[in-house]
């Protein structure tokens, strides 16, 4: 029979949770989602995911809910757990679902209004865009053709892997981060990439009709990243045993060239579309979102290095080999 675990409870913010009792007790081989829950209950808190636990030195929230709390040496060391509440808590798989349905809703709505919009805004931007001219013929090009289909066949991609393959370390996050996580995807990918896109003064509406060989080279590369960008994602979905709750060092996948060949893979799927769409707002939102990427594969680099020690083989690059 497993032992039981004394724990001194401390709210992280002044603001915090009424009703905390100075300690709880936790069997010793508690997760740390056992560990909310019965913080939860000590504080007549009904939705245990509203509880935060957090390092009681680095102050940084506990991710992974599944790993054991003796596996956090600083929470054992000094017999303490720091909460908070998290507030009004939202499915991490919901949000994702909203963030990518921007861009599916958005390159339809342009595209839809394009003989309406544009004609409209052309006179006040035509002083602007004399030296590039727009599309005479009233169809759309082959790169806006081929943008269209690409970034609607990425998030569509991106959609069916958040409901039925990704698997999330926290399984809510507080509601008002949906907003602030959503605006990336709604306004550079969506709103202001179909906005681009689809105009007749646009690079991809004045780009040759008919593909070429480097247009040919991006659909490959837009292929070959999703295709293993999909592989990686599956590959992390299984890599844990059903029961199984350590974590454990990923292998082959692109694993041993960068920290996340997702990120990898990623970056190469749309420098396929880039090429094909030669669109300057995707080339904006990409860059974005490799900063993005580059910081949270920095994050995972030192989270293997600080969790597996020797056993892990340190990367110098954390997505692009010998760049980034």
């Amino acid at each position: 029979m497993a032992g039981k675990l004394t724990l001194k409870v401390t709210n992280r913010s002044r603001k915090g949770l009424k009703g905390l009792p100075s300690t709880v007790e936790v069997p010793e081989d508690a997760t740390v989602n056992d560990a909310k829950k019965i913080v939860a209950r000590a504080a007549n808190v009904s939705d245990h995911y509203r509880i935060g636990i957090f390092d009681p030195v680095s102050k940084k929230t506990i991710k992974d809910r599944n790993s054991l709390l003796r596996s956090h040496d600083e929470v054992i060391k000094r017999g303490e757990l720091l909460v908070k509440d998290l507030g009004t808590q939202i499915s991490w798989r919901f949000v994702y679902v909203i963030e990518y349905l921007g861009p599916l809703l958005f390159h339809p709505l342009f595209l839809s209004l394009r003989h309406t919009l544009y004609p409209a805004a052309y006179p006040y931007l035509a002083p602007y865009l004399a030296p590039y001219g727009a599309r005479a013929d009233p169809s759309l090009s082959f790169a806006q053709r081929a943008a269209f289909g690409m970034v609607m066949a990425h998030f569509a991609k991106r959609e069916l892997e958040t409901m039925f393959l990704h698997k999330f370390s926290a399984a809510t996050m507080p509601f008002a981060y949906i907003f602030r996580n959503s605006v990336f995807y709604w306004a550079m990918a969506g709103f202001l990439g179909a906005l681009e896109i689809y105009a007749p003064f646009s690079p991809a509406a004045l780009a040759p009709d008919g593909p070429s060989p480097l247009t040919y080279f991006g659909f490959f590369l837009f292929a070959a990243g999703e295709i293993l960008n999909f592989d990686v994602h599956w590959y992390l979905a299984h890599l844990r045993k059903p029961g199984e709750t350590d974590r454990k060092i990923p292998r082959g996948h692109g694993f041993s060239i960068v920290t996340c060949p997702n990120y990898m893979y990623e970056i190469i799927a749309w420098i396929g579309i880039i090429i094909v769409t030669r669109s300057p707002s995707l080339f904006a939102f990409i860059c974005v979102g490799s900063y993005y990427m580059y910081t949270w594969g920095w994050g995972k680099e030192k989270t293997y290095r600080k969790q597996f020690g020797d056993k892990y083989k340190k990367k110098r690059c954390v997505m692009l080999p010998g760049l980034l």
